[in-house]
């Protein structure tokens, strides 16, 4: 009869067998170890976006031809002054006309005089008081601005000073009155359509934040 020590060696003998077995089917993991997800799980690792840097400016392509001289002018009164937008002063030049534009047909100029370079001031004050003179009254009805362009600009980098033509073109109605209240011109139920080209000017960094009107050309 076989001694108990002898299949107690040949037990412990299998078990060490099956052991590393297992191992080396199986493998060793340490610790907490996540388990594999399938394929169509895998996050998918995307290529990282490129930032182009010195790339067209849409601010200043969006209304002018890229590399044309208004676009280096604009460029230049950015470079001047940073905060400084095109589709901001476009959009403000768009308020001002319609401002500027009512506020002479009703002969109220005192409102609009900050926004007047000193010289289309008085052309402005000169022609609404040969039309007061003449007794004539102007009733206007403003609808809109059917188009707004940026035509053309100027820059003195020495000097900081800018110049931007604008040119609109507006619907209203507008009748001429003489004293005794009747039409002398114009018809208060047509719609009438406007032209003006208009200069503003303005000295890039300057503290007064204000374009002013320095020509009109309608």
């Amino acid at each position: 009869m076989e001694s108990p020590v002898i299949q107690l060696l040949v037990l412990a003998g299998i078990a060490v067998f099956l052991i590393l077995r297992l191992k080396s089917v199986l493998g060793t993991r340490e610790g907490f170890e996540k388990p594999t997800l399938p394929q169509s799980e895998r996050p998918v690792k995307r290529p990282e976006l490129e930032v182009i840097e010195g790339g067209p400016d849409h601010d200043i392509i969006d209304y002018v031809p890229e590399g044309s001289p208004q676009a280096n002018d604009l460029a230049a009164m950015k470079k001047a002054e940073p905060s400084f937008e095109v589709r901001e002063f476009v959009q403000g030049a768009r308020g001002a006309y319609e401002m500027i534009l009512m506020a002479f047909e009703k002969g109220d100029l005192d409102e609009i005089e900050p926004f007047l370079a000193p010289d289309v001031f008085e052309s402005f004050v000169t022609a609404v008081s040969h039309r007061e003179d003449q007794g004539l009254t102007i009733e206007a009805e403003f609808i809109g601005v059917r188009e707004t362009t940026l035509a053309d600009t100027s820059f003195d980098p020495t000097t900081r000073e800018a110049q931007i033509t604008m040119r609109f073109v507006a619907e209203l109605t507008s009748v001429v009155r003489d004293r005794g209240g009747d039409v002398v011109e114009g018809d208060p139920n047509a719609v009438k359509r406007q032209k003006d080209t208009w200069v503003f000017g303005r000295i890039m960094g300057s503290t007064d934040p204000n374009w002013h009107l320095v020509a009109t050309d309608a």
